[in-house]
């Protein structure tokens, strides 16, 4: 999860919530790491989880990624859970929860749905002091700046 942190950081440079993800292999390699870029590429894909999955889907050569664990900052949304079960991914660790928009278990559970051919364990609240307060800040400074006063301490 420190890495995933690490990638959040980076976010906020190109105007992004500071969401980050890594793809661990199952030998403990780290095979992709991402942070949102939605903003700064103008990509509505632009999440953490999906620049991660793609940087590690690029670097074991297919899109199958049996065996690895995705690591994220907050909880999936439709999208990226939708993702991480099409890439076969076997466990999802995530930190903040997700009330607005969360996808494995908070407005939906996608990666669970027995529907699916494909259901990855799920590990939930690592680090999740760090990766809400991380959040709080950003959306903190954002209103701030939007009533033209300073931040607010998180």
């Amino acid at each position: 999860m420190r890495l995933a942190l690490a990638e959040a950081a980076r976010a906020p440079a190109g105007g992004d919530v500071p969401v980050g993800a890594v793809v661990v292999g199952a030998d403990g390699t780290v095979l992709g790491r991402g942070h949102n870029v939605r903003e700064a590429a103008g990509d509505p894909t632009g999440h953490a989880e999906v620049i991660a999955l793609r940087a590690a889907a690029a670097a074991v050569g297919g899109w199958r990624l049996t065996g690895a664990t995705l690591v994220v900052t907050l909880e999936p949304c439709t999208m990226c859970a939708g993702a991480l079960v099409l890439a076969r991914v076997a466990r999802l660790v995530y930190g903040a929860v997700d009330d607005k928009a969360g996808a494995v278990g908070s407005l939906w559970d996608v990666v669970r749905d027995r529907r699916l051919n494909h259901r990855p364990e799920v590990v939930v609240g690592v680090a999740a002091d760090e990766c809400s307060a991380l959040l709080a800040a950003f959306f903190a400074a954002r209103r701030a700046a939007r009533q033209g006063r300073p931040a607010e301490r998180a």
